[in-house]
């Protein structure tokens, strides 16, 4: 007879112990994603990689650096031959698939580069882990995670009810074509090789180590310095805000207990107008920068909010339902708004070493051309 302690103690080693291959991973979700890893399976082999394009930061990293457990690699996920190495050589048994092209307005500057990453990309991953897979007879623990986003979903009007898993695709940007194509080869590798794939679909994140064009890092940034606080348009598109945090959480929990072949929503239950984001974002840094001892070049921080042209194929409205991820995962976010946006603030206003050096003069001049500034 099995003892169910026994198999219990089995199923605890496997994950404590995976050897996990983390594309994207100094980016912002795949660096937050690894500290989490690390911090939560300490006697886990976790390998980086990463190309460094712009949004790749190694400072990301930098408190792992000569870890035993860890090691970063610089590369390309279209790079069949390193990943096929990284596989056998490192004995990879969990691919976390980060990696991407992510920002919208750049897939509309130049869609080349998401068409390469997002689906050529990951394309290469999924075929070098089959063979991977099936040179090792199929073994049942390994998994691959493909983090994927709401924008393959489309857009929704202001009563409609919030994504779920079934909802049609109906991506509008190159960005979230592109993310729409990954989606479906891993479903399809699923399907037709039994690949163990899962797909997770997640509203927009924030917190630490966020680049600074994306819109919560910018205004933070930007009321820092007294630069202007770009709103799209009339102000009134909405999303869904997921703090990083909870969102790892969420994967750990999809790798460990979520089903193969399944594709899982991660929303933060966080709906709010981007102006009335804006808005809450500058009365924090008000008050925060008190405490911090931060004098503001204006304050109060709402005198710098500025409307701008809107952005082509701008979606109005973003809702993720995650009814199927609490009530057969047992899992819920931590954060409210309010909370998740402060500890995002603190953490802008206490590394400041991490963000100057990102403002180039080249970041500048595009951040300049696409808000029309």
């Amino acid at each position: 007879m099995i003892n169910p302690i026994e198999v219990n103690n089995i199923n605890q080693n496997i994950h404590q112990n995976r050897r996990i291959l983390i594309t994207g991973g100094a980016g912002f979700i795949g660096s937050n994603f690894v500290h989490h890893w690390d911090n939560t399976h300490p006697q886990s082999r976790i390998v980086v990689l990463d190309a460094l394009t712009y949004a790749g930061n190694l400072q990301n990293l930098a408190s792992l650096q000569g870890k035993e457990n860890f090691r970063f690699v610089k590369g390309d996920i279209g790079d069949r031959s390193l990943i096929d190495q990284l596989l056998t050589e490192e004995k990879i048994d969990t691919i976390a698939h980060f990696a991407a092209e992510s920002h919208v307005d750049r897939s509309i500057l130049g869609p080349d580069a998401f068409i390469h990453t997002n689906v050529v990309g990951t394309f290469t991953l999924l075929e070098s882990f089959r063979q991977h897979w099936l040179s090792q007879d199929k073994p049942e623990n390994y998994r691959f995670l493909h983090v994927s986003t709401d924008e393959v979903y489309g857009s929704l009007e202001l009563d409609d009810p919030a994504f779920t898993e079934t909802t049609p695709y109906a991506p509008n940007s190159p960005y979230s074509a592109s993310k729409a194509g990954s989606d479906h080869l891993a479903r399809a590798y699923y399907h037709t090789y039994k690949l163990p794939t899962i797909i997770t679909n997640c509203s927009n994140n924030y917190g630490p180590y966020h680049f600074p064009e994306k819109l919560i890092p910018l205004m933070c940034i930007n009321m820092l310095l007294g630069k202007p606080l770009p709103v799209y348009g009339d102000g009134q598109n909405i999303r869904d805000w997921l703090y990083v945090e909870d969102h790892c959480q969420a994967l750990e929990l999809v790798i460990h207990q979520g089903k193969t072949g399944e594709t899982y929503n991660i929303g933060g239950n966080n709906e709010v107008k981007n102006i009335d984001l804006v808005k809450i974002l500058c009365q924090l840094m008000d008050d925060l920068a008190d405490e911090f001892g931060e004098k503001l070049p204006v304050k109060p921080c709402e005198e710098l909010i500025t409307f701008v042209k809107d952005r082509p194929g701008h979606d109005r409205r973003y809702a993720i339902n995650s009814t199927k991820i609490q009530t057969e995962l047992g899992w819920k976010p931590k954060q409210t708004l309010q909370s998740g946006l402060k500890k995002t603030i603190e953490w802008y206003l206490n590394h400041r070493d991490w963000w100057q050096p990102l403002l180039s003069e080249e970041y500048l001049k595009y951040y300049q051309k696409v808000y029309n500034l």
